[in-house]
């Protein structure tokens, strides 16, 4: 068995696989290291002598993560890091280093999959976009928001908007017109991330041609899973991840 962590800046993903791969037998989000000890603890596993994480975090807090891991596990970590070339991508950066790890291990995932041109958009609080040309060229990409981070925003700049959060989970389901301030909210934020989405598949064809794979992944994947022939993977970076830590 494996355990694999995707550390981000607010939470840690995990889950545990087979050697071989394939579905997790276990997975979860955390806030602290010691949360993910303390579940796998509970579920009797027996013996996980490996780790492998992607972490976005500082090298001191990505430490404290290991540390945690190592000495309450007693498993070997491996920490997936910045790199020119990867299974067939060469980084596009100008410098590599400032690259997010995350980002780059889902780039690499995608080429992977399909071997030919592809559009990467990860949607999670913010949303990036990478091209990969056919040759595994990475040509660059885009920063913006994510829906959350949309919401966010317009909720702290405008005093007289204001809904309880537990309405948002209802007003997601239909783009008509929102008759109460959560609907115009939610799906207002909702219709400008598709639409971002959207045009950055229209812009990318100017980039790679007419054929190229689209892949969406991150928390907010599913609010775009029906635009134009999007294929989407959920676990993405860790595939990623298993192919810069073998």
């Amino acid at each position: 068995m494996i355990l694999e962590l995707d550390c981000g800046n607010s939470f840690i993903k995990w889950r545990v696989i087979p050697v071989t791969g394939g579905v997790p037998l276990i997975q979860g989000i955390a806030s602290q290291p010691v949360d993910i000890v303390q579940a796998l603890l509970g579920q009797g596993l027996g013996k996980i002598p490996r780790c492998r994480l992607v972490s976005v975090r500082s090298d001191a807090e990505t430490q404290v993560v290991m540390d945690v891991l190592s000495e309450s596990l007693s498993l070997s970590v491996t920490k997936a890091c910045p790199a020119e070339r990867l299974a067939g991508v060469v980084n596009g950066y100008r410098d590599q280093q400032r690259l997010g790890l995350d980002r780059w291990l889902a780039i690499v995932a995608a080429y992977d999959m399909c071997r030919e041109a592809c559009l990467v958009i990860d949607l999670g609080t913010a949303i990036t976009v990478d091209l990969v040309a056919r040759d595994g060229t990475h040509l660059g990409g885009y920063i913006a928001p994510g829906v959350a981070l949309l919401r966010g925003r317009l909720l702290a700049h405008t005093r007289r908007i204001q809904y309880d959060s537990e309405e948002t989970a209802l007003v997601l389901s239909d783009f008509s017109a929102g008759r109460s301030t959560a609907e115009a909210v939610d799906r207002g934020c909702l219709i400008m991330a598709r639409s971002y989405v959207c045009s950055q598949i229209t812009f990318a064809e100017s980039y790679l041609g007419g054929d190229f794979v689209t892949y969406v992944t991150g928390g907010d994947a599913p609010l775009v899973a029906d635009v134009r022939e999007v294929k989407c993977v959920a676990d993405l970076v860790f595939r990623g991840l298993a192919l810069a830590c073998p």
